[in-house]
């Protein structure tokens, strides 16, 4: 009991801390309506479920012990919240029709946005690689650990599901579109920092 209250404490903990996920959620929830930020958040816990099984066969391990190889997904990671950064802060208003109507962004678009950024997002490769390290126990039973899995991946969709569903209400979207130039921007500069902080201390020397 205590290794599972261990593990959702952690997992909640690690949703809720702002970071790219919650920046390519308001994205898409913002500027492409809600069905756009709902795909999003199914891609996050796609890729959040891709972790879990990547480390349950051991190449999490493998990262671990393979500075270089960790090093190659950080700067991968960088450069794609760099390039969604740049994207947005860069991107054309949404039109009024868009607004009140269907989202702009194709729903692959959507859910691909949401899955490669938590595919290239370290933190969570750490989390889940710390997790079921330092937390989980090498007693658990595999049957344990995938209920693990799902449960990670379930709260990411829930949390990030509810962030959708909140900042796509119309009430709320319209007044923020309303200024919207302005709303680019600044999750255009959020992501690229992200992205280029990530990318220093990825180059910084040890």
């Amino acid at each position: 009991m205590n290794e599972l209250l261990a593990v959702a404490a952690i997992t909640w903990l690690a949703v809720i801390s702002p970071g790219a996920d919650f920046a390519m959620v308001t994205r898409n929830s913002l500027l492409h309506g809600r069905g756009a930020g709902l795909l999003g958040a199914t891609g996050i816990a796609l890729g959040v479920q891709v972790h879990v099984l990547y480390v349950m066969l051991g190449v999490g391990l493998l990262i671990a012990h393979t500075p270089w190889l960790f090093s190659a997904i950080r700067l991968l990671g960088a450069a794609y919240l760099v390039w969604v950064g740049f994207q947005t802060f860069t991107a054309k208003p949404v039109t009024g029709q868009t607004i009140g109507g269907t989202a702009s962004l194709p729903p692959l678009s959507a859910l691909k946005a949401g899955l490669f950024t938590n595919l290239l997002n370290p933190k969570t490769t750490l989390f889940v690689l710390s997790t079921y390290t330092q937390v989980v126990s090498a007693k658990t039973s595999p049957a344990a650990r995938i209920g693990y899995g799902l449960f990670m991946s379930g709260s990411h969709w829930l949390w990030f599901s509810l962030v959708a569903l909140l900042l796509s209400s119309p009430s709320l979207r319209q007044r923020l579109l309303n200024s919207q130039r302005a709303l680019n921007r600044l999750i255009g500069t959020i992501l690229g920092l992200l992205g280029a902080g990530l990318l220093a201390a990825t180059l910084a020397p040890v």
